[in-house]
């Protein structure tokens, strides 16, 4: 604490003591009394109902709020400031903190008058020689005091690290209280700049790295867990890949890691990729990359994409090592599926014929099948044999779900969103693919591979820009039949 500068300290015991006596002077009010903002509360005497900060605390962290981007402070003397904000949050309750998000999205906004006057400055001077001054001055009216207070909390060392996770814990908030959407688009668009690819490294990760950064592996692998030393050994072995991508301001945490098997051909199935004890595959022969799990780490970076340059970086990276290497592919879940079947599988047995109906019938015990009958059929997928009519249903509909479904314009199962999104198509279902507990619950075991033609990515995603999901001969099949 020695090291600590007296500036924060003062103030940190300053906002503390304002906390302490926010409990004081409440004056009851009913659950349905209505929220004020923080422009009322300010001017107010006595704190209302579930108000976590009294009006005088309030008044205190906005002067503490103002002081860090106060016009004739320096950006290292702001970002003292900051952090004397930041130790004062971290001691603080919920409510406290909700409080502190509502003053920077609502006492630090963008002045209206100056952002009305622009605004019509600019329509006026569209097509003359004025617009593009005009423009200037209007982006700059646009900009909010809001901007600069963030850009204040980033400076300390930990402020990226404060600033991730303030958002994270704010995230959950925004559809109960839409007062709070200016702050996240701020840190959004600001973190969209920050996190760039650009500044961005991208490392692997391996069995000799330190035991922290390997520890996060077993904590932020989201597809597959980790079970054991063995089974993360087994990940990390020589013919296998991890790798991340790590932001200077946050250097021994990967925003995203991607786990790839160097394999002579397109993975079927992920238990022979996650056995332990299966030998290592000779490297050099390996003619095809799987990437068999993706994770990001950071909650709070929720709309900043960097799947997409994770796996054009990854394959390169690789390529140049392995020049033998030819396809790019995924095994991914489908977790979206069961919930998907449950909701519109009837639509789906409205569409077979008659013939295939009966069939179908027949294999689940009631005419004319329901789609619970299906469902309860398809418990037993892993006992299903090849040409059973269940089986047969399932992969037709798993084919449209994820080639025909769309929602908004993007595909409704979260992993074909993120891959499609990225430039990929959909190659091919695997029957049994996930055998695992988990597997069967989400999609009766199905597991779909994503095809990343280096050559096509671009026009894939034009395709689905237009609404068209780029799919395989064989997925086209499956939905036509």
């Amino acid at each position: 604490m020695n090291a600590t500068p007296t500036w924060i300290s003062r103030n940190v015991e300053r906002l503390r003591s304002a906390r302490g006596k926010a409990k004081e002077g409440a004056e009851p009010a009913p659950k349905s009394a209505q929220v004020r903002s923080t422009h009322e509360r300010l001017q107010a005497t006595l704190r209302k109902g579930d108000e976590a900060l009294s009006p005088r605390a309030l008044r205190q962290l906005l002067v503490q709020l103002q002081e860090v981007v106060a016009p004739r402070v320096s950006e290292i003397e702001g970002g003292r400031r900051a952090q004397a904000v930041a130790a004062w949050y971290a001691g603080a309750s919920p409510e406290e903190r909700r409080d502190l998000w509502l003053l920077m999205s609502e006492q630090f906004a963008p002045d209206l008058a100056h952002m009305k006057s622009a605004h019509q400055r600019y329509e006026a001077a569209m097509g003359t020689a004025d617009e593009p001054q005009a423009e200037a001055h209007l982006r700059r009216a646009l900009g909010a005091p809001r901007t600069r207070l963030l850009q204040r909390f980033a400076a300390f060392p930990e402020g990226m690290r404060f600033l991730v996770d303030l958002r994270a814990e704010l995230l959950p908030h925004l559809k109960g209280d839409k007062r709070l959407l200016p702050l996240e688009a701020e840190l959004e668009q600001l973190f969209s700049t920050w996190f760039d690819v650009a500044f961005l490294e991208l490392r692997r990760l391996s069995w000799d790295s330190p035991a922290s950064l390997i520890e996060k592996l077993i904590k932020y692998e989201a597809v597959h867990d980790i079970r054991s030393w063995a089974d993360l050994k087994n990940r990390l072995d020589s013919d296998r890949r991890c790798y991340g991508f790590f932001h200077p301001r946050l250097p021994n945490e990967p925003l995203i890691f991607v786990e790839v098997a160097l394999v002579n051909e397109i993975s079927a199935s992920i238990t022979p990729l996650l056995d332990e004890t299966a030998e290592a595959a000779d490297i050099q022969r390996a003619t095809t990359a799987i990437f068999y799990s993706i994770s990001s780490t950071q909650a709070g970076l929720r709309g900043v994409s960097f799947g997409d340059s994770l796996i054009k970086h990854v394959a390169e990276t690789l390529t140049a090592e392995f020049p033998r290497l030819r396809h790019f592919a995924t095994l991914s879940p489908i977790p979206g599926f069961r919930s998907w079947l449950a909701k519109h599988g009837a639509a789906q047995l409205e569409r077979l014929d008659d013939k295939h109906r009966a069939e179908l019938g027949n294999v689940v015990g009631f005419e004319p099948p329901q789609i619970t009958h299906v469902m309860a059929a398809a418990d037993k997928a892993l006992e299903l044999p090849v040409k059973s009519p269940v089986r047969q249903f399932l992969l037709h509909c798993a084919a449209r779900y994820l080639g025909r479904e769309l929602q908004d314009g993007k595909p409704l199962d979260p992993v074909a969103r993120f891959h499609l999104g990225n430039g990929a198509r959909v190659e091919r279902l695997n029957w049994a693919g996930d055998p695992s507990a988990k597997g069967l619950k989400q999609s009766f075991g199905l597991m779909v591979n994503y095809l990343y033609d280096l050559k096509r990515i671009d026009k894939h995603r034009d395709l689905l820009a237009q609404g068209r999901v780029p799919v395989s001969g064989d997925i086209e099949s499956l939905i036509r039949d």
